[in-house]
């Protein structure tokens, strides 16, 4: 059955140099399969027909494994806010939910997309996929005061107090698609790389009046490879989700 109330847009631009591959990264398989697929897949059994995969200039084999879904080229490596924007005019005007996914999170299971989509249909505008890691390590923290999400504090910038929050972020977001590329559209690069990062909607929006949270997914779903070592981790974790 179609669901044409939720949206996608899958990030698939980044490249395979970590994993000493010429394969775009997103192509590398999980449980023989591409990681994109399996994302696409999961996407397909939640009924949607409205998925746009954002792709490098030379992101031909990723264009022919999303088919027959739309892709949208970043043509510069600005930033992971600057990738999302690239779907707006593939996306047009559509207002309904919109999960942004990272292509190399090829686990993240149907439940957890759902509860992101009822979470932005509860009212909130963005909602960040939080996970608790066995080890916070470098991930940005997600400081939350109630259901709401104050803030994301990435580990760099962290206090003390900060780093002992054990709720991560894993990247993956919703946004309630009447405001998405309007808060895009706000998120500046005012930073080292001079990139517009996704992570800096949840500031945009709370600016803008909008109320954030984020939901809890499982460490193991979350997961995303950039190396072949992570990979394989990818390839355990497959088999355990499969049981749940």
């Amino acid at each position: 059955m179609e669901n044409k109330n939720i949206a996608a847009i899958i990030l698939g631009a980044g490249k395979g140099t970590r994993m000493k591959s010429d394969l775009p990264k997103v192509m590398m398989e999980v449980h023989k399969k591409p990681m994109i697929k399996h994302i696409i897949n999961t996407l397909e059994d939640m009924g949607l027909t409205e998925i746009v995969t954002i792709i490098s200039k030379d992101g031909e084999l990723v264009k022919n494994e999303v088919k027959p879904y739309k892709t949208a080229v970043q043509e510069e490596q600005l930033g992971t806010g600057h990738a999302v924007k690239c779907a707006k005019d593939a996306l047009g005007k559509f207002d309904g939910p919109v999960l942004v996914i990272f292509g190399d999170t090829p686990l993240i299971t149907k439940k957890t997309f759902l509860n992101t989509v009822n979470m932005i249909e509860k009212g909130f505008s963005v909602v960040v996929l939080g996970f608790r890691p066995e080890d916070p390590a470098r991930y940005g923290r997600l400081k939350m005061e109630g259901d709401e999400l104050k803030s994301i504090v990435e580990f760099k910038d962290a206090t003390d107090e900060e780093k002992s929050i054990g709720f991560c972020n894993s990247g993956c977001m919703g946004f309630d698609g009447k405001y998405l590329f309007d808060i895009l559209d706000r998120i500046g690069n005012q930073n080292a790389a001079k990139e517009y990062y996704l992570t800096d909607a949840v500031e945009v929006a709370r600016n803008m009046g909008l109320k954030c949270t984020a939901i809890e997914g499982n460490y193991k779903e979350v997961a995303s490879a950039n190396t072949r070592e992570e990979l394989e981790m990818l390839e355990k974790f497959y088999e355990d989700i499969k049981n749940w």
